[in-house]
């Protein structure tokens, strides 16, 4: 490894770090869509359900119930569907958080096998001289500006 290809493999390991940062918010909202899909279906269900109680209702004295046991049925369901939300919010943060740990240390390895490589053949200061030499000129010309 050389001073010429340092900048290109130090970019190429801080796109590898944007991609799986990426992957990992992707998987994140797969599984939220998921979890709405099924949420929706449960949702379907219950409503289907509860046409057919008001279908099979035979006397007045349980149309009359329906509506207050329905409010409880329903208030029951919404209560788990919050809890099955709170749950699948804490797996998300965690699966993305210790994907997020991996990548950065995949990151963290590859930055350091590269500047490891490039430092072994070139001395570190003459790395960091390099990329501090365009602003070294940029700072000398805009001084000469200044004084002219």
């Amino acid at each position: 490894m050389s001073m010429e290809t340092l900048p290109l493999d130090l970019y190429k390991a801080n796109v590898e770090l944007q991609l799986r940062i990426t992957r990992l918010l992707q998987e994140g909202g797969h599984r939220w869509l998921e979890s709405v899909q099924k949420s929706s279906l449960r949702s379907v269900e219950q409503t289907t359900a509860e046409i057919e109680n008001l279908l099979q209702t035979g006397n007045w004295q349980s149309l009359a119930t329906l509506p207050a046991d329905t409010f409880w049925r329903l208030f029951q369901h919404g209560v788990n569907d919050s809890q099955a939300i709170n749950q699948l919010a804490i797996e998300n943060q965690t699966k993305f958080t210790s994907g997020l740990q991996e990548a950065l240390e995949a990151w963290q390895k590859s930055v350091l096998a590269v500047v490891s490589e490039t430092s072994a053949a070139v001395p570190v200061m003459d790395i960091f001289k390099q990329w501090g030499a365009p602003w070294a000129n940029a700072a000398s010309a805009s001084d000469t500006q200044k004084g002219a």
